[in-house]
């Protein structure tokens, strides 16, 4: 089964204040319950940083995404 975009967690980049498009983080529920996220790529700045007990698979990414994004999205992240 194709995983899809079910619904945007939080509010849209342009409520958020981005009107020229050209700042867009964002995160999205996909139908598989997982989340994805837009976000300024950041692997080779930040992964000597991660903790010790932290590991990324080779295909995975860092992605860094705004404060204000992540605290816009609190309202409709689920608890469980």
């Amino acid at each position: 089964m194709r995983t899809t975009v079910v619904r945007r967690i939080g509010d849209s980049p342009r409520q958020r204040g981005s009107m020229s498009g050209q700042s867009c983080p964002d995160i999205f529920e996909l139908s598989d319950g997982s989340f994805a996220v837009v976000g300024r790529e950041a692997t080779a700045e930040l992964d000597a940083e991660l903790p010790p007990d932290a590991s990324r698979a080779d295909h995975e990414r860092i992605v860094v995404i705004t404060r204000e994004t992540l605290i816009a999205a609190k309202k409709d992240i689920p608890d469980a």
